[in-house]
């Protein structure tokens, strides 16, 4: 009497779209990179912050004492105050890139720090969501030492300050996740300028940084309105001037969009690339 084997159906490889696999296995990576950090916190902080005080003091005061007020949402008030409101959202933006591209890359790829973490029990989605959080994580450092330099300047003293600093540190994990969709694409450092300049700063100028959006052509401002920065700028402006953002879920709710698909976008790119 002969005996069959029963046809059991191979399981075939796994989508790299399928659902991030997260657990609290990322805490220790995240504690790495920031006991790293400790040790060049104060050159990291300084590299930070220096050039957006230089766009603050240059733009502030240069282009303030020229151009005097201005109106936002029937508001007037001086350009220093609008530029400042702007510039502190492009920090966190700057920041938290810089981090997910450079330093992120570096350990990836360069030093291969992340082979060495995988030997432990952490997956990869940990790993990328611990890097995520860093980078978010170190830009509000950047931007709560602007801000004390905005408040000992006296360009604002609005007690809702307290409600942008989340904010800030919300915009730091939107952009964040999408540096990380270039980090996994990325083959060297050079990559990353087309990133920084047909990116970045094409949305530093659209996104109601340095003038009002109503300046904009109709078509361009369309666009405009739904950039991750110009939402940011959206939330984070008024409470600069002691007053709540209109439409706020709406704004909340397109950089909660750009986060969800960044981070799932990134993560499967990350995972092909670790497959190969």
């Amino acid at each position: 009497m002969s005996t069959q084997t029963p046809n059991i159906p191979s399981r075939g490889p796994l989508s790299i779209w399928r659902a991030p696999e997260i657990s609290m296995r990322f805490w220790p990576v995240f504690l790495r990179n920031l006991l790293v950090w400790r040790k060049l916190a104060i050159p990291s902080l300084v590299g930070n912050i220096a050039e957006p005080l230089m766009w603050l003091v240059a733009f502030g005061y240069g282009m303030g004492a020229l151009v005097g007020e201005i109106t936002v949402n029937g508001q007037t008030v001086p350009y220093i105050l609008f530029l400042a409101s702007g510039s502190i959202c492009m920090s966190a933006m700057q920041a938290a890139s810089f981090e997910a591209l450079y330093s992120a890359f570096s350990r990836m790829h360069v030093q291969k720090t992340w082979d060495g973490i995988m030997n432990a029990p952490v997956s990869l989605d940990n790993v990328v969501l611990a890097e995520m959080l860093w980078a978010a994580f170190k830009s509000l450092f950047t931007v709560t030492a602007i801000l004390g330099v905005m408040l000992a300047l006296g360009i604002s003293h609005s007690p809702k300050l307290l409600v942008a600093w989340p904010i800030l540190l919300g915009v730091g994990v939107t952009f964040s996740c999408i540096a990380l969709i270039f980090n996994a694409l990325a083959k060297g450092y050079d990559f990353f300028t087309y990133y920084f300049t047909l990116f970045l700063t094409p949305m530093m100028f659209l996104s109601g940084v340095f003038f009002p959006l109503e300046q904009l052509p109709p078509v361009v401002r369309v666009i405009a309105d739904w950039l991750p920065l110009s939402n940011a700028v959206a939330l984070v402006r008024p409470l600069f001037m002691d007053a709540w953002p209109e439409n706020a879920l709406h704004h909340l709710l397109v950089l909660a969009t750009y986060t969800v698909v960044a981070f799932w976008v990134a993560l499967a790119l990350t995972r092909k690339r670790f497959a190969k």
